[in-house]
């Protein structure tokens, strides 16, 4: 049984459908003590950081969710989702985060292009013109080691991704792959049963269908 935490924000009836499309059986809510028997729970995210964990806040989902992150579930943050994982988001002022994992989220700022043909030498160089703001569309993932959450999954593939916010994690060994957009971020994190996407799986056609469910199978 996958548990879908609904705290009111974003539409979650497409990561329900996904999970669904790969076998797994889904409960959506916002009660603590639905957490509270959870064997996979997975927190989305749409929209700006703020306003989410202050929701998951008021409607007094943290302290089930950190319980549950410590009785050791697989547990798995998207988008947003991931990163409220985090400390602190700089997203319209600071917000304090869940605390799970040590870091920080800050804006794409001056971001740029870092392979560029130049049409007179041919030479790669960096494009003076700044990336767009938000980076939206399709990335691929460079996994850094090998996990269950990426079974049948390559270095190399497509997902897709809306964000103007990444994770800058403390501890570098909590990022799993990197995506590169301007500069190498950090598109999947984990530690222990803890996981985290940058990108929407939900959105991702084939290698999101198939993270969802090697998540479903941990």
């Amino acid at each position: 049984m996958i548990t879908i935490i609904d705290y009111g924000i974003g539409n979650l009836r497409s990561i329900e459908k996904a999970f669904q499309h790969v076998g797994a059986e889904v409960l959506r809510t916002d009660r603590a003590d639905d957490l509270a028997r959870a064997d996979h729970l997975v927190l989305p995210g749409v929209g700006a950081f703020g306003s989410c964990i202050d929701e998951v806040r008021r409607r007094n989902l943290e302290q089930p969710i950190l319980d549950a992150v410590t009785r050791g579930i697989p547990f798995l943050g998207v988008c947003v989702g991931m990163q409220m994982l985090f400390d602190v988001s700089e997203e319209m002022g600071l917000h304090r985060g869940l605390g799970i994992l040590p870091g920080r989220v800050v804006r794409f700022e001056g971001v740029y292009a870092r392979e560029a043909v130049a049409a007179e030498t041919g030479e790669v160089e960096t494009d003076p013109r700044p990336l767009k703001v938000p980076h939206m569309g399709w990335n691929t993932l460079a996994p850094r080691y090998e996990s269950p959450l990426l079974d049948g999954i390559e270095p190399g593939a497509y997902c897709y991704f809306v964000h103007s916010y990444y994770a800058v994690p403390a501890t570098p060994e909590d990022v799993l792959a990197t995506t590169s957009y301007g500069l190498d971020f950090p598109a999947i994190v984990a530690r222990n049963n803890v996981f985290g996407v940058q990108f929407h799986p939900e959105k991702s056609q084939q290698n999101g269908l198939r993270l969802l469910r090697n998540f479903a199978r941990l």
